[in-house]
């Protein structure tokens, strides 16, 4: 089997917003989404970045004691994204809990404020007692936490995939999902990826001198990729989902299709974990265009993984330089919300449909002044009012994992 898959519904959070109007508003008109990092005490006091991509508004959750009980904040956003996703979709309850309908869904690493506060039991004073670690701070905790959540919350019985690779958590997913249903081993995934705000990964992406310390007092003027002052990325929270199902099966039913799935690829650079590898990148390019049966020239715009760190900026441009050429417009969205880590990939897609949807690619906040050695792509300076059709979108994460998207508008 060797079926079409399509994308039927979608919802995200972001730094920028959590409905359509709110993110076309932000990336059309260059508003930042990024802000002043919320001080937590000890661990913000030692670290040297000051901004947070930063969901501040209110989100009117309706969920259930039931469902509550056993969610952290990891797992709020990511069944909110979800039952909006599948309430923009149109599927029933029946088909929901059938067994057709699988969940691809992950996080970085579970939800880190429950497991501030179990580790605080585990090893703080000794007059801290083991029972005052609830009987589900495991369940709100733990890695697959998301998924299963999900799982639960709407009664989905189909397979579960809980991808946990950092920057390519949720491309992963959506990718698995695109498979899954392609092969016929699904009729549709809910497919994506959420991560809450927590300073801890702050803290050890400022370790290795890989966050922005210099625009502290400016929060909106940073991350900047591409730009001679990029001084690296900034950390961000939000979720993203996505339903992927057979093309026949949304036609059949007469669902709004959002775009076309045409093609995934996922490769390992096989060595350093942690600096990207333009050979791994441009296989992982190659392979996505192969897998969805397309030729360079046939891309009309990259949503690139661009985080602003001052070597991965480098590497991907020349990546993308070397297999796409000069053709396809290039933008960087993690400039209007920071990285959004597990989430990125999910979101990232979901803003693609929607500026291929409105006509018009988003420009890379902050890019001032292009870096000599990221100029052989064509960026988007401006808002490109454009038909763009097909687009591919591209993570790569810690150890060495990258991903690319292919999809198209219908």
């Amino acid at each position: 089997m060797d079926r079409r898959v399509v994308i039927t519904g979608c919802a995200a959070i972001t730094p920028i917003g959590n409905t359509k109007p709110q993110i076309i508003r932000h990336l059309s008109e260059g508003i930042s989404g990024v802000k002043a990092m919320r001080s937590d005490g000890l661990l913000t006091e030692h670290i040297h970045s000051g901004v947070f991509g930063t969901v501040d508004y209110p989100i009117a959750y309706d969920f259930s004691r039931q469902h509550r009980k056993t969610m952290g904040p990891v797992a709020y956003y990511a069944c909110q994204v979800a039952k909006e996703a599948l309430a923009n979709a149109g599927l029933s309850r029946e088909f929901i809990t059938s067994g057709r309908l699988g969940v691809a869904f992950g996080s970085t690493h579970g939800s880190p404020t429950i497991q501030r506060e179990i580790y605080r039991t585990f090893f703080g004073q000794s007059d801290q007692k083991l029972s005052n670690i609830g009987a589900v701070d495991y369940l709100k905790s733990m890695v697959h936490t998301t998924a299963v959540n999900i799982t639960k919350m709407f009664g989905i019985t189909g397979r579960v995939i809980s991808s946990s690779t950092a920057c390519t958590t949720s491309s992963q997913s959506i990718g698995y999902g695109y498979e899954a249903v392609k092969f016929g081993l699904q009729d549709a995934m809910l497919c994506g990826g959420a991560d809450e705000y927590d300073t801890t990964t702050v803290a050890v992406f400022d370790n290795l001198l890989a966050c922005s310390t210099e625009f502290n007092g400016t929060p909106h003027l940073t991350p900047r990729p591409f730009d001679v002052r990029r001084d690296g990325l900034v950390v961000g929270e939000g979720a993203g989902a996505v339903v992927l199902e057979a093309y026949e099966t949304a036609k059949q039913r007469g669902a709004v299709i959002l775009a076309e799935v045409l093609g995934f690829a996922c490769t390992n650079n096989g060595g350093d974990m942690i600096l990207p590898n333009i050979d791994g990148i441009m296989q992982t390019i190659r392979l996505g265009l192969d897998s969805a049966k397309l030729n360079a020239d046939q891309v009309d715009l990259v949503s690139a993984h661009a985080t602003a760190t001052k070597m991965g900026d480098v590497i991907e441009a020349q990546a993308i330089g070397k297999t796409y050429g000069a053709n396809p417009l290039v933008t960087g969205l993690k400039s209007y919300m920071g990285h959004t880590m597990g989430s990125c990939g999910a979101i990232e897609t979901i803003l693609t449909i929607y500026m291929m949807h409105e006509g018009f690619v988003a420009p890379t906040l902050n890019l001032d002044e292009v870096d000599e050695r990221c100029a052989m792509i064509r960026h988007v300076r401006q808002v490109a009012e454009t038909q763009a059709k097909t687009a591919a979108i591209e993570n790569f994460a810690f150890g060495g994992v990258n991903t690319s998207l292919i999809i198209r508008k219908i």
